[in-house]
């Protein structure tokens, strides 16, 4: 269970500094003079957001769908109960 929490953590955070990475990148793709440069810099800053928002996602979801669900986890059964309520 520790080697699951340290994982999610460090997905976070990982994509956390990248994300941020990539915004200063983004940033600074503007003041370059190259339109070849600019247009580099820009796609590969926007790429390195995309996927740093979807590492942020997959951590949230699976941290808050650990607290949600009940003790064993099981998704299925969560359903099942929701939908006959």
């Amino acid at each position: 269970m520790i080697f699951w929490w340290f994982k999610i953590i460090a997905i976070g955070l990982f994509s956390l500094f990248f994300l941020v990475y990539g915004i200063e990148t983004l940033i600074g793709a503007y003041s370059l003079k190259s339109p070849m440069d600019f247009v580099m810099f820009f796609f590969s800053a926007s790429f390195m957001i995309l996927v740093s928002g979807v590492g942020l996602i997959f951590s949230f979801f699976r941290i808050y769908n650990h607290f949600k669900l009940p003790e064993g986890g099981d998704t299925e059964k969560t359903d099942e109960a929701e939908f006959h309520r």
